[in-house]
């Protein structure tokens, strides 16, 4: 395969914060329809790494393509255009908004002033609106204010403000943390069900989630990859076990 069949293809990136390399010659591919889990010690370079492909950190060298367009030298807010979505580890909602009317908001058109101005609440977004709702598993919480809904309704809330802006490229840091178990296990299924079009890389700490979820792992350890493949070939790896998984 050449780099060009991949979704995304990251290729000798490396970042340095006062000659510190956060991120160190890193070099990975996504598939399309793939979930990639990125797993490894704090201070690994995880975070970096999606701070990198949302161009919210620029690189020192290196390139990342998306669908073959180079991220490195877009804005943050065209690179979110090209199809990256990402979502951090606080949820960011409107909490004083409702389930409805936050989805509504994250439709791509209501973006601008203007677009806000001639926004018309029309059948193509109640439909998308409920169709996310659904699978977000908040059909039913439509008229309910953000601020009123569980910790892992709000991640599953801001998951779904991201699927209204259709991205090719999900990205997620520790989704799960802070979910009861069958919040967890709902994730699961939405993330499986999420990659029907698009693919998803999940920062995660969470093993037993990893190995529900992970079609690839990726460990990264000082800003390098310290082993990358299934599940079972990295939780049996003599270097992942004694760096990471051994604490």
């Amino acid at each position: 395969m050449s780099n060009t069949d991949f979704v995304l293809a990251v290729e000798g990136l490396t970042v340095s914060f006062d000659g510190f390399k956060a991120v160190n010659d890193l070099s990975f591919y996504v598939d399309e329809n793939e979930i990639r889990v990125i797993i490894g010690p704090n201070g690994a370079g995880k975070t970096t790494v999606l701070d990198l492909i949302c161009g919210r950190t620029k690189a020192t060298e290196g390139s990342i393509k998306f669908r073959n367009k180079e991220l490195t030298k877009m804005k943050e807010h065209d690179i979110v255009k090209a199809g990256v979505g990402r979502k951090f580890q606080t949820p960011s909602i409107y909490s004083d908004l409702t389930v409805f009317e936050n989805l509504e908001i994250s439709f791509p058109r209501g973006r601008s002033v203007f677009g806000a101005l001639v926004f018309k609440r029309d059948e193509e977004v109640v439909n998308k609106v409920h169709e996310i709702a659904n699978m977000i598993f908040l059909g039913d919480q439509l008229d309910r204010q953000a601020e009123l809904l569980s910790h892992g309704q709000k991640q599953w809330l801001e998951i779904g403000m991201l699927l209204m802006q259709d991205p090719d490229l999900l990205m997620l840091d520790e989704p799960v943390a802070g979910m009861s178990v069958g919040e967890r296990q709902q994730t699961a299924e939405l993330l499986r069900s999420i990659i029907k079009d698009r693919s998803v890389i999940v920062i995660e700490h969470d093993m037993q989630f990893v190995a529900q979820i992970a079609d690839k792992v990726t460990v990264l350890h000082q800003g390098k990859i310290l082993a990358e493949g299934s599940v079972d070939k990295v939780k049996n790896d003599p270097k992942v076990i004694e760096v990471y998984l051994g604490h």
